[in-house]
């Protein structure tokens, strides 16, 4: 086969492998892991089970708020406020993060129950001793300690039964995202009773989601060092329960995180089930024996967070949650994703500008398979060089197929060239590509991130289209049409690219190749404009490398 026709080859083979794992494979494993993590499904039924209500009437949120005494939050990141009725985590916006980018509107992600997307975090004891009334979603709780709860000023509530118990709840929050909830029941009787204590999130109805098989959106867990990832669907058809000495639980979407850490040290079962409502919830497998004249009290956190990385590192750290950073879906390149993620941090601190950033990423990735494109770049070089030798050879030997590869074989050797030498750069740049794909599509810290000019959101593609001449025409073009600046930027500095490269000799394979800028182009014109820009700037520093090699590379043959 002729060398040039193999770097053809290679160069469409790879094309074809880039886009087949960005749409089929990981789909296939995510199914196929879904189904093994069903078949390892434990179940306890020594602990009491936690009901759900049937559906009720749903209001909207403004009014669903209004029906209850609330107790309100606020800090620099977050604000809402907790029901008094169930003492229910149910109503929560980010002060930092609007729903679209020239929009005023900020991101609301918990509401009250009996709104139709009602989201919410409910805590607290239950017993098997059926005589014993304990808080429930309709209990109305008591201010104890504080109207408003800030950094500074933890509430605590109180409820009472008629049996001579007391439950009270101290919640304190800081200044992220994190609330403590420290349970306690006090027992002014002379019986004595086990208590088992809980957590759960409750979502109504499953919500708008990307639905990218690089993205996982639902509810989720780390049990035992074992990550859990259940789709909604999935939890639908079959619910998930496991019993763990470590780990935590939660609710996903692609930026925002409602998540529960159980008390530590003590065993707790994991449900995830849909009974009208998703839920996930832990449930303490060993009770909490209150004695006569006595109390006990657990603590348990609760995160409702932006994915932040350095938040939920930070978090991780010092509340020592295992694997908690897995609630940013770093997917199975997680050792490449997150060190890239880092790296991109770094020039972004140093910059000010993401877009910036990716430039020097690219770099410094550059830099990093330098040794390796160099000599690929000389192979090719030569082998652009050898094209009237190898023409001369074919004209030679055009009824000897066996005499031409021959002589062509020892030409190479002749020369030193390697015709498979121009895939070896393209493998790691395969993984690259992925993982920086990853990370621009799964980090909220790119959201909303400009570069210059029209590009105002790194993570969005690039809006403007050829269509239109870039907006300097008066109408709009279907989205399907949308190929913007940026997208025919890099598919140019791939055709230049390619012409630098030593051409196929096959009329038809020449055809191909010269068609593969604009087939990329087409294809990655919906991809963020980020990732278009790592493409750009990439071709563009491979071309000049070539070009100084293409340079310094001679060749002489004898004929």
């Amino acid at each position: 086969m002729e060398s040039k026709n193999v770097i053809a080859a290679i160069a469409l083979s790879s094309a074809v492998i880039v886009l087949y794992s960005l749409f089929f494979i990981p789909e296939q494993q995510t199914t196929n892991k879904n189904l093994a993590k069903k078949e390892k499904i434990e179940q306890n039924s020594d602990a009491p089970s936690l009901e759900q209500k049937g559906n009720e009437i749903k209001i909207s949120r403004v009014e669903a708020l209004k029906q209850n005494k609330r107790v309100k939050f606020e800090n620099d990141n977050i604000k809402g406020s907790i029901s008094l009725k169930g003492a229910a985590i149910d109503d929560l916006t980010f002060k930092k993060y609007k729903v679209e980018l020239n929009n005023d509107k900020l991101v609301t992600l918990l509401s009250p129950k009996n709104v139709k997307n009602g989201y919410l975090v409910e805590s607290g004891f239950v017993t098997t001793d059926k005589n014993i009334d304990v808080p429930n979603s309709n209990t109305i709780w008591s201010i104890v300690d504080n109207n408003k709860l800030t950094p500074n000023a933890p509430i605590k509530l109180s409820w009472k039964n008629n049996q001579g118990i007391t439950f009270e709840k101290k919640i304190s929050l800081d200044d992220k995202y994190l609330f403590s909830i420290s349970q306690k029941v006090i027992n002014t009787t002379s019986n004595k009773y086990d208590f088992y204590s809980y957590g759960q999130i409750i979502r109504n109805t499953k919500p708008d989601i990307t639905d990218f098989y690089i993205l996982h959106e639902g509810l989720i867990a780390t049990l035992d060092d074992e990550l859990i990832e259940e789709d909604y669907d999935d939890i639908q058809e079959k619910k998930f329960s496991k019993t763990a000495q470590k780990g935590w639980l939660g609710v996903g979407d692609k930026y925002w995180i409602t998540s529960l850490i159980p008390p530590k040290g003590k065993e707790f079962k994991t449900t995830f089930d849909y009974k009208e409502k998703f839920r996930a919830n832990f449930i303490s497998t060993k009770p909490l024996e209150l004695n006569a004249n006595s109390s006990v009290q657990d603590t348990l956190q609760i995160i409702i967070a932006a994915k932040r990385v350095e938040i939920i590192d930070g978090y991780a750290e010092t509340l020592e949650i295992d694997k908690f950073d897995l609630v940013i879906d770093w997917g199975f390149l997680y050792f490449l994703t997150k060190p890239l993620w880092f790296v991109l941090d770094y020039f972004f601190k140093m910059f000010g500008n993401y877009g910036l950033a990716i430039i020097a990423v690219t770099v410094c990735i550059r830099l990093a398979v330098f040794p390796l494109a160099n000599y690929s770049f000389r192979s090719m070089a030569k082998m652009k060089a050898l094209t009237p030798e190898m023409t001369r050879l074919k004209e030679l030997h055009k009824d000897d197929k066996m005499k031409l590869q021959q002589a062509m074989m020892a030409l190479y050797k002749k020369e030193g060239v390697n015709p498979m030498s121009g895939c070896l750069p393209i493998i790691p740049q395969i993984f690259i590509f992925f993982a920086l794909y990853k990370v621009l599509f799964v980090t909220i810290e790119m959201r909303q991130m400009p570069f210059y000019g029209w590009i105002q959101d790194l993570s969005e593609k690039d809006p403007t289209s050829i269509f239109n001449l870039f907006g300097l025409l008066p109408y709009d073009v279907p989205s399907f049409l949308i190929i913007g600046v940026l997208p025919v930027a890099m598919g140019l500095s791939m055709y230049i690219q390619q012409k630098l490269n030593p051409a196929p000799t096959d009329p038809m394979q020449a055809k191909i190749f010269a068609f593969f800028p604009l087939f990329l182009t087409v294809i990655l014109a919906p991809f963020p404009s980020g990732l278009v820009l790592y493409w750009t700037a990439n071709n563009i520093l491979t071309m000049a490398q070539q070009v100084v090699i293409m340079k310094k590379t001679t060749v002489k043959t004898v004929t």
